[in-house]
């Protein structure tokens, strides 16, 4: 039987530091206890910056401290891109010593998860040599940036799903300047939000062999033991 993964879906806009902290949380807590059940977070959040951790302040086409939306530097890798609604940002928190101890695997297999995922739409999702994400038509749909500690995922994905993407007009989203960004509306006039994100959050577990079920967010940050569930 495929192993659980605890998938928290809520509806309400979640600011981008929350959601930091709970990924923080998570992680420290499978640290202590690598028993603990995998994590999908599937969020959408209000305007703002991210930059990776050894990211360019070069890419930003205005200055930081004068911007009227938030910039905020974290811990993943990649160069700087841009969340707001409309926007599908999937955080999992894998143990990877139960699937493969291989960053470049990981990486792959968060592609393949978009690019399954657009496949139920009838939009083709490509991965273009030497970049990581997800293209349609030459469009940056998807991008993905992670962070792993002791084999422990965090960070993750951001799908451009019905969004506005006037924001990425004002930097060189992941430091790719000859290659437009896009949404899948652009694609498929009919696509809806919700939809997609209970897609993308059964093609992830389809893609790493896992079952979801949904958990609130208390279950998650204030139960140790994750409801009890072990490997």
């Amino acid at each position: 039987m495929n192993k659980p993964i605890a998938w928290y879906c809520p509806l309400d806009l979640i600011p981008y530091p929350q959601a930091w902290a709970w990924q923080r949380q998570l992680v420290e807590q499978r640290k202590g206890n690598p028993q603990l059940a995998d994590v999908l977070l599937t969020l959408e959040h209000p305007p703002i910056y991210t930059l990776g951790q050894g990211a360019t302040t070069d890419h930003l086409q205005f200055a930081p401290d004068g911007c009227s939306v938030p910039v905020l530097r974290v811990e993943r890798g990649g160069e700087v891109t841009y969340h707001c609604p409309g926007q599908l940002v999937a955080y999992p928190i894998l143990n990877l010593r139960r699937h493969r101890c291989d960053l470049h695997w990981y990486l792959h297999q968060l592609e393949e998860v978009i690019i399954q995922t657009l496949r139920v739409y009838d939009i083709k999702g490509e991965r273009v040599a030497g970049l990581t994400g997800v293209w349609v038509e030459g469009y940056k749909v998807a991008a993905i940036g992670i962070k792993v500690s002791r084999w422990l995922s965090f960070h993750g994905i951001a799908l451009n799903v019905v969004n506005d993407l006037r924001g990425f007009g004002q930097i060189v989203p992941c430091g790719i300047g000859d290659r437009p960004v896009g949404n899948l509306l652009q694609f498929r006039a009919d696509i809806k939000f919700e939809s997609v994100r209970e897609q993308f959050s059964q093609s992830f577990a389809d893609v790493f062999n896992l079952h979801l079920e949904a958990r609130s967010l208390g279950d998650l940050l204030e139960t140790p033991d994750t409801g009890g569930r072990t490997e």
